[in-house]
């Protein structure tokens, strides 16, 4: 399980001319596949926030700020692949700059947010929603991280695997809050979940800075 957080999911190989053809037709997916976690992650944001204000849950709040940074995040890629930026190179390393910058974001969210609740002991209610939320998420985010990756790799996009390794985080966060959520609602255990979202952060923090230095996409002699 260490391992596996620690790399999430493998690198793209060594970038391949594409035909036109083929090209535009991924662009296109990886714009879909955008579109469309972007519409789950208002859902998910929506139902997190409200939840999280009736049970008084700093984590399914921050869960809930974690879906629009996966949005933002997501919205890169669109951009990425409007208006012919998709062979740019210096169009692609701004993206990744951009993904990078939001993995920082969730991380000091995150950070912040656990530890004022393990400093201050708060012990949020009971949220039954919260709990279905996560369990959905958690094994419903590794298909949609897989399917961008997959195009990822055929686009040799080093910013579109950092941005589908999000979704593949937001899953580990799905598991964290709702180990969490349990653990509060069924044995008392409140601390459970910022001490899961912490190590979710860290993770968090390291796939920001492969995402910044290119490493999470074998380019061969194209700089990611």
């Amino acid at each position: 399980m260490a391992e596996t957080l620690l790399r999430i999911g493998p690198r793209p190989p060594v970038a391949q001319e594409l035909p036109p053809h083929e090209r535009a037709r991924l662009e296109r997916r990886a714009k879909l596949l955008a579109w469309g976690g972007n519409g789950w992650h208002l859902l998910e944001f929506a139902i997190a926030v409200g939840a999280g204000v009736a049970a008084g849950s700093v984590a399914l709040i921050g869960f809930g700020a974690d879906s629009l940074i996966e949005g933002l995040s997501a919205s890169v890629i669109v951009w990425l692949f409007s208006g012919g930026r998709g062979s740019s190179e210096q169009a692609e390393l701004r993206a990744q700059r951009l993904i990078a910058g939001s993995y920082f974001l969730l991380a000091a969210y995150i950070g912040i947010e656990s530890a004022r609740d393990l400093a201050g002991g708060h012990q949020p209610q009971a949220s039954w929603v919260g709990i279905g939320l996560a369990a959905f998420t958690a094994p419903t985010m590794p298909l949609l991280a897989r399917a961008k990756r997959r195009v990822g790799h055929a686009l040799s996009s080093s910013a579109t695997v950092s941005e589908s390794q999000q979704n593949q985080l937001c899953a580990y966060l799905s598991l964290a809050l709702l180990v969490g959520l349990l653990a509060n609602a069924l044995v008392g255990w409140w601390w459970a979940d910022p001490v899961a979202a912490l190590l979710i952060g860290a993770v968090a923090v390291r796939e920001g800075l492969e995402s910044r230095r290119g490493e999470s996409c074998a380019c061969g002699d194209r700089r990611c």
